[in-house]
């Protein structure tokens, strides 16, 4: 997390990401005209189109939200600019690429209507250095306390590479703030549906949902038992420090729940589907696939078996 402690990072997504996405349920219908996605399926959206409502929309189009429209073809192509190790992923991960086409025309838009409402001069200035200029108006009273940072350094002291606290607090506020801010703007994101109207293609939406669903993750989530997923990569310290326990809790729960590793270097969609943006980080689900609980950095042994104890078991 922090250069100097030699821990990762692993940047997956612009700072606007959100922190977390559940699994589709199969079990919802999509007919219900006027429904939200995040009503048909619970989890599917994962940055700003879980207040999109369904709709039929014009043969090709995907999403529409006033002068905002984007199309098959518009996410054909940008699957194209992919490199080819990805592009499958991406074709079964759509939905999320709408996503991420989507959020950045609709800041853009909220952005614009708000510097107008302020008489804020953005004449000549880009879309990206507009949202930019919004998010920083949104965030500057963002701080991190010393105690957060002490709790923290406290929780990942392995990482720190012998550190001591005094000498990571700077770093370690910096990093919390930084958090802070990124957490603040993804709930923001998330809730832009509600402030602007938005339709998506119902009939395109149920085809991507279950897509979506074929992966390790979000199987092992629809299985019945709780789930505990371990996003990490070779040759990250704390990662490699996971991995022996890791080992021990497959064997230890077999039949009781489900405990997976992904390698966030091979399944880049995935993990950005998940809100990753720094690793490892262990994300704990309950038997009926919903996120209860994440945690950022090592994670001891003793503290995943209370957290899988708070699941019941």
């Amino acid at each position: 997390m922090l250069k100097r402690s030699k821990a990762c990072i692993f940047s997956l997504l612009a700072a606007f990401l959100t922190l977390s996405s559940a699994g589709c349920n199969a079990a919802n219908e999509y007919s219900a005209a006027g429904q939200t996605v995040d009503l048909a399926c619970p989890g599917l959206a994962s940055v700003s189109l879980g207040q999109a409502v369904l709709a039929k929309l014009p043969g090709g189009v995907l999403l529409r939200s006033g002068d905002v429209s984007l199309k098959t073809k518009d996410l054909e192509a940008e699957i194209a600019k992919a490199p080819p190790e990805t592009r499958e992923q991406l074709k079964k991960n759509s939905f999320f690429l709408l996503e991420q086409m989507a959020t950045g025309k609709l800041l853009a838009k909220v952005a614009r209507q708000d510097a107008a409402a302020k008489n804020v001069d953005i004449s000549g200035k880009s879309d990206n250095e507009i949202i930019q200029k919004y998010f920083e108006g949104l965030t500057a009273g963002i701080t991190a306390s010393d105690s957060e940072a002490a709790a923290f350094y406290r929780e990942n002291r392995d990482a720190c590479g012998g550190a001591t606290l005094e000498q990571m607090k700077g770093q370690l506020n910096q990093y919390l703030i930084q958090q802070k801010k990124q957490e603040f703007a993804a709930n923001h994101v998330r809730n832009l549906g509600q402030t602007v109207p938005i339709e998506v293609s119902a009939s395109w939406v149920k085809a991507q949902a279950v897509l979506a669903r074929e992966n390790p993750v979000d199987k092992a989530r629809t299985s019945g038992m709780p789930t505990m997923v371990d996003f990490g990569a070779d040759g990250c310290r704390p990662c490699d420090m996971m991995s022996p326990i890791l080992e021990e809790l497959v064997k230890e729960y077999a039949g009781k729940a489900n405990i997976l590793f992904v390698h966030v270097r091979q399944e880049q969609i995935l993990a950005a589907r998940f809100g990753i943006q720094s690793i490892p980080v262990q994300v704990f689900f309950d038997k009926n696939g919903q996120e209860v609980f994440r945690h950022t950095g090592f994670f001891p042994k003793e503290e995943i078996e209370n957290q899988l104890k708070n699941l019941g078991l």
